[in-house]
């Protein structure tokens, strides 16, 4: 006789509210959308678990033979709680697959897909017996990286966010607070000066493009900016200007050029989750060559001499790229 697979449910955890920060799609409940109905144990455990979380029990655990409705029973905990939601699972693929279900039970909320965007990636290493230095090679899937940065701004500029992502979501990106400081906020009706809104768009690691326009670039063309933001798969938006006063902020079909609709305002996000504020980049930067001193001392007292050539090297050649793009190779780690 076969023993049932009692698997766990996915476990959710409450995100943290930060009250100081105005959401601009805050307030949106949380509705699934289902034919069917709890049935069978169902309605004792949604309403068990719905207690426990109300009452600020840090662990409960769902058990359940596969196939009978664990993810079900989930989403109607995340509706009955209406609060914020992260979905752990152990591989990408089944954070797939319970993206989608979540996506087809909350069709009218922002379920997030969250996971690395590495399709292939070989890390960095230095032989130092015979001086040889393999860079590191990666290739990156636009669409997960896409769906990383809407995921981040989900959870920044709405309630109703639902996160579907693999384990290694563990690993910070960095704080909530330098991320957030690196956003440009607009309001149709304004003041702004056009080549400080290119500049600060320069800042979030939006490049340049006015022949091949794509996601993560911005072009000029007269008097409008356009921008393809980082969490957008096929919209765009195009700041029109009148002197200084920025008239319309328009959401466009970048393929077609067919207008969407018309916005009141907006918060751009940066282009990479690593980039990083000036001041916080000039402080660390003094911290590194410190520490950098510190090292290639030890090193040299050590007779390590290639050692404190390449260490020299490879620092000096990150910090010179630090100073003048604000990036990086590597910086994610």
């Amino acid at each position: 006789m076969d023993t049932p697979d009692l698997a766990p449910a996915p476990i959710t955890l409450p995100t943290v509210t930060r009250p100081d920060r105005e959401k601009l799609e805050g307030g949106i409940r949380f509705e699934m959308v289902s034919e069917f109905t709890a049935a069978g144990d169902q309605p004792t455990a949604i309403t068990e678990l719905s207690e426990g979380v109300g009452q600020g029990e840090q662990d409960q655990v769902l058990l359940g033979a596969t196939g009978t409705g664990k993810t079900f029973t989930m989403a109607k905990i995340i509706e009955r709680t209406q609060r914020p939601a992260i979905i752990l699972a152990p591989n990408k693929t089944l954070a797939a697959q319970l993206y989608g279900e979540f996506k087809s039970f909350f069709p009218n909320n922002a379920v997030e897909y969250f996971v690395s965007y590495y399709d292939y990636y070989q890390p960095e290493a230095y032989v130092a017996r015979t001086d040889t230095y393999i860079e590191k090679e990666s290739q990156i899937n636009e669409n997960i990286d896409r769906m990383r940065h809407s995921a981040t701004r989900a959870l920044l500029e709405r309630d109703d966010v639902i996160i579907v992502a693999s384990v290694s979501c563990i690993y910070g990106i960095g704080s909530v607070e330098t991320y957030s400081a690196m956003t440009q906020d607009f309001l149709a009706g304004n003041q702004y000066d056009q080549r400080e809104v290119i500049n600060g768009f320069v800042a979030q690691q939006y490049r340049r493009n006015d022949a091949a326009f794509g996601r993560g670039t911005f072009r000029v063309r007269g008097d409008s900016v356009e921008l393809w933001p980082a969490h957008m798969d096929d919209r765009a938006i195009r700041f029109s200007f009148f002197g200084e006063e920025l008239e319309d902020i328009t959401e466009f079909d970048p393929l077609t050029g067919s207008t969407y609709t018309k916005l009141p305002k907006i918060r751009v996000y940066a282009n990479s989750h690593y980039v990083t504020p000036r001041p916080t980049l000039n402080q660390a930067m003094d911290k590194i060559k410190a520490e950098l001193e510190v090292r290639l001392k030890q090193l040299e007292a050590e007779g390590k001499l290639l050692e404190v050539q390449r260490l020299e090297q490879r620092t000096t050649f990150d910090l010179e790229m630090l100073a003048a793009t604000g990036v990086c190779q590597g910086i994610e780690n």
